[in-house]
């Protein structure tokens, strides 16, 4: 149950009532939002909040938008939704606008992150057995320790987490997990099997985990000299938010597979998509794999914009600069209730001596103060601004930072 103020306020009531009728999957911070606009948000007693968490990473461009709102408005006063029983008149261009911001062949759309993981796990099967001549049901997938992908029973079987894992076995099998940032692990795990590695080029949910200088330029080269797919988990880290549009991009690599969602529905629909080559997306089949909603009107609209925002460049470079602004405020605070800083572009993992408290404990202060943080692994917490913040904004939440660790 939320740990929500004891008086009887508006928000207490719709907490109550969640608590009452919704199921208990996750445990958020006891605050009700009612509005939202670029980095702020109001809640339902009027009290607004710095949004530092941007909804993992799915509001890059802060809430809502004016131009995502516009290309969602006019969108919904023409056609939501056709199947991909049909053709629809945004879809085409969404897909071409993807793929070449991918500088990718092929775009498959989905709507969330899981869905697109699990159908990048499934094109990478069918390349092995179609491509590479794997024998029929024993191909293998290289995963990371520490990984978060997603929370299907395929997804949560190759995780070493246990809140995510334990009690929902018998998991699926053919995935081989080794230690995140050793290149020399993945290619010991490689075996004439093995249809494809998959790693997030940064580990967001362990806590914005950044892997060793050249990691990502060892693994491509292993994938490629083994004959092994090297698929890339940029739904959180993508378009933006690390200063460049993808991750991979910070050591010129480009994966076979790249996988996104979050921010590819401009925080208002869920967008996701594997983009690749025709040779390894082309394997796919009619029939073989789809979704109801995937590539629906009003998804292919929202997206495109997301597109052709990042094909400027702005987005990129605000994460960079704010970024280097953002670590050099969060270095002062080491040895000063922080004993870890890691920075990507507008994107931190900060870790909090246990002497102050939790990650909860000071996410829990930080929201008495007007700033919304989320913990995890217990003495992280993350701070993923919207890429419209202001720098005067963070060092305002920096200080509050300050305040609640000094206690």
């Amino acid at each position: 149950m939320s740990a929500a103020p004891t008086l009887d306020t508006k928000a207490v009531r719709i907490i109550r009532t969640e608590d009452d009728h919704l199921a208990h999957n996750y445990e958020p911070l006891p605050v009700v939002v009612a509005t939202g606009e670029g980095a702020w948000v109001t809640d339902v007693e009027g009290k607004r909040y710095l949004d530092l968490l941007s909804a993992y990473s799915a509001l890059n461009f802060g809430h809502r938008h004016p131009a995502l709102i516009a290309a969602a408005t006019e969108q919904l006063g023409r056609l939501t939704l056709t199947s991909r029983a049909f053709h629809n008149d945004r879809l085409g261009a969404f897909a071409t606008a993807l793929a070449a911001l991918c500088d990718k062949d092929l775009v498959l759309p989905m709507n969330t992150g899981a869905e697109a993981v699990e159908t990048g796990i499934k094109v990478a099967r069918a390349w092995a057995y179609r491509v590479k001549g794997v024998g029929v049901d024993a191909a293998t997938v290289v995963v990371a320790n520490g990984n978060f992908h997603g929370r299907t029973t395929t997804i949560v079987g190759f995780s070493d987490d246990a809140t995510a894992r334990d009690g929902f076995g018998p998991f699926t099998p053919g995935f081989v997990s080794v230690p995140y940032g050793d290149a020399a692990a993945i290619e010991a795990a490689i075996t004439p099997e093995t249809a494809a590695v998959l790693i997030e080029p940064i580990q967001g949910e362990a806590g914005v985990i950044i892997p060793p200088e050249g990691y990502l330029r060892e693994v491509r080269e292993i994938c490629t000299r083994h004959n092994v797919l090297f698929i890339a988990d940029e739904i959180q880290s993508g378009l933006g938010r690390v200063g460049t549009t993808f991750a991979c991009d910070r050591e010129d690599v480009v994966p076979d597979i790249y996988l996104l969602g979050k921010a590819l529905g401009g925080g208002i629909v869920p967008v996701s998509a594997v983009a690749a080559d025709r040779e390894v997306l082309g394997v796919i089949r009619p029939g073989e794999h789809g979704s109801t909603f995937g590539g629906n009107p009003l998804a292919a609209a929202v997206g495109l914009r997301v597109v052709e925002m990042l094909e400027a460049g702005e987005f990129q470079q605000r994460a960079t600069a704010l970024g280097a602004h953002l670590k050099t405020r969060l270095d002062e605070l080491v040895t000063h209730g922080v004993t870890e800083v890691r920075v990507a572009g507008l994107w931190a993992g900060v870790d909090i001596d246990p002497q102050i408290g939790t990650g909860r404990e000071v996410a829990e202060r930080l929201l008495s103060r007007g700033v919304l943080v989320k913990d995890t692994h217990g003495q992280t917490i993350r701070i993923a601004p919207p890429l419209v913040i202001r720098a005067t904004e963070l060092d305002w939440a920096i200080e509050q930072l300050k305040v609640v660790l000094e206690g």
